[in-house]
């Protein structure tokens, strides 16, 4: 059926007569509190404007494992998730041991949840290992941003018994470093994030920054990481940019979407992204270069058209 929804679809791509309803696209995205769906509803915007004989529509979902079964059912035709997610898709471990979802491919990744370290200027921590014999907020249990952080520091030599680990949301930590209670904290969000934002409107603040070795370990440790800058002004007193690590969100589809439909949006995603960063800033970095050097899965065949016409490098494992 889906092979079939998709090819009658594509049809449309040559001649959509007028008197033809639009195909209509379902977006499978998250909350209506997060970044997703904002993303989401922009893009499906794009798509009704750009591409010939469709529509689109931003679901609300419980995010990115629940996209991915969306996606593997033919229930969602397109979908955002982070990458380590993804990536569990596509290979059947993690979230999706023993249940390989095996028509997953990417059209792009759209933007980073990037970690931050922050500390206040005045705390002397100016380096990863700087944290070891610190009270450090490691996110909320369970939290994508304790995962990261975890990555972080194990493949860097630093585990929670070399640290006083507090687990705190955002806003928590964000408190906790204003009034003193602990030396650092972890985020694991697209930036700049209101929590951050509001601390260094009442404290000096540091981000730590990450050396390539550093870097290069989380990788080791997590093949879904990527290397990524903090651009500097990002918050109040941050006069530099500060190299970190980025977890991209993909957008993802089914194998068996058509190829040109698949190129189209791909085409139409890059191409008019400034109508999708007037909705949201996280698509400031919705950028080829971004999307070629963070994908961890295999790109759509028709992204991948895309991609060599614009000469973008592929690499072997983004290929079918």
């Amino acid at each position: 059926m889906r092979a079939l929804k998709y090819a009658l679809a594509a049809s449309l791509l040559v001649a959509a007569p007028a008197a033809l309803a639009q195909q209509q696209l379902s977006i499978a995205t998250g909350g209506t509190g997060g970044t997703y769906y904002p993303y989401g509803g922009g893009l499906a915007e794009l798509i009704g404007e750009h591409v010939e004989g469709y529509d689109a529509v931003a679901e609300v979902t419980g995010a990115s494992v629940e996209n991915m079964g969306l996606v593997w059912r033919g229930d969602s035709d397109l979908a955002l998730a982070l990458a380590d997610t993804v990536y569990q898709a596509y290979n059947g471990t993690g979230d999706f041991e023993g249940r390989q979802l095996e028509n997953i491919r990417a059209l792009a990744s759209i933007y980073p949840n990037a970690v931050q370290i922050v500390t206040l200027a005045d705390s002397g921590i100016e380096s990863l290992s700087d944290l070891e014999g610190k009270t450090v907020s490691v996110g909320a249990p369970g939290s994508g941003t304790e995962l990261n952080a975890r990555a972080v520091l194990e493949s860097n030599g630093i585990t929670y018994d070399d640290i006083d680990a507090r687990r705190l949301n955002f806003n928590e930590t964000a408190d906790a470093i204003r009034d003193g209670d602990i030396d650092a904290g972890f985020w694991s969000v697209g930036p700049p994030t209101s929590s951050i934002l509001n601390l260094a409107t009442t404290r000096d603040i540091r981000l730590i920054g990450l050396t390539e070795e550093e870097i290069a370990n989380a990788q080791a440790e997590s093949p879904v990481f990527a290397a990524y800058q903090l651009k500097a002004g990002l918050y109040e007193g941050m006069e530099e940019a500060v190299q970190t690590i980025g977890i991209p969100n993909v957008l993802a589809v089914s194998s068996e979407m058509d190829e040109e439909l698949a190129y189209q949006i791909t085409r139409t995603l890059f191409e008019q992204t400034d109508q999708l960063i007037a909705i949201h800033p996280a698509a400031n970095d919705t950028t080829v270069e971004f999307s070629v050097e963070s994908t961890p899965i295999a790109f759509h065949p028709g992204a991948l058209r895309y991609y060599e016409e614009v000469g973008a490098e592929i690499a072997d494992r983004q290929r079918p």
